[in-house]
């Protein structure tokens, strides 16, 4: 299998680290986001992995250059100008023969299972929605409880990890992103499928605290 990440963000979220390095080599206990999901998905029988790069494009080479023993074939697809998820996906799938690959976003840090993704065509892994708030349980306007970011049963979310067959690359846009013109689409044409994953564990690296509470658990997350 080959996988795609897509890292050619700015990432402006994370500035002022990211007005020096690019997100995906920020780090997680001293090790950049990109190396931790190289190591995900290797995990998972991944043996070539291509990187959508846009923004600061070399440092990341440069950086993967240093290291060769990450066991994976690594190439590059690189953005002159931003693309949207789409568009990106699109230009690296010229590098795809397979007849389907995963994606996975480049702030993305998980224990998703790929071995059940792959399982279903154009597959979206979801996750339950978890509040980033404190929630309150009432009773006849009292409040009963306090619960600190609580799962919502029921209500789920695209978790940025994809199982794509080829054949999607020629309806996806040269510019665009996915998410708002081909998943769109297909869900309506019931072309598009989901695998829940209910206990998972699962980071989008957006923010300071989440950088900070990812690097507890990301050596328990990626072993």
């Amino acid at each position: 299998m080959k996988a795609i990440i897509l890292a050619g963000g700015r990432g402006k979220r994370l500035r002022p680290i990211t007005d020096y390095v690019p997100k995906p080599l920020v780090p997680l206990n001293n090790i950049p986001i990109i190396e931790w999901q190289i190591r995900y998905l290797k995990k998972f029988g991944v043996e070539e992995i291509i990187i959508c790069t846009g923004y600061k494009a070399e440092m990341i080479k440069n950086f993967l250059a240093m290291k060769n023993n990450l066991g994976v074939k690594i190439t590059f697809s690189v953005e002159k100008t931003p693309l949207g998820t789409g568009g990106a996906i699109k230009q690296a799938g010229l590098l795809i023969k397979d007849k389907s690959f995963f994606v996975l976003n480049g702030d993305t840090i998980t224990n998703i299972n790929l071995d059940q993704l792959a399982k279903k065509q154009n597959s979206i892994a979801s996750i339950e929605l978890k509040t980033k708030f404190g929630i309150m349980e009432t009773n006849n306007d009292k409040v009963t409880k306090f619960k600190e970011k609580k799962e919502i049963p029921n209500v789920w979310m695209n978790a940025g990890v994809y199982h794509l067959q080829k054949e999607i690359l020629q309806d996806l846009p040269k510019k665009g992103d996915i998410e708002k013109t081909v998943f769109p689409d297909y869900a309506k044409k019931g072309k598009l499928t989901t695998v829940k994953f209910k206990n998972a564990i699962w980071y989008s690296i957006d923010s300071f605290k989440d950088i900070e509470e990812c690097s507890l658990e990301v050596e328990k997350i990626i072993k």
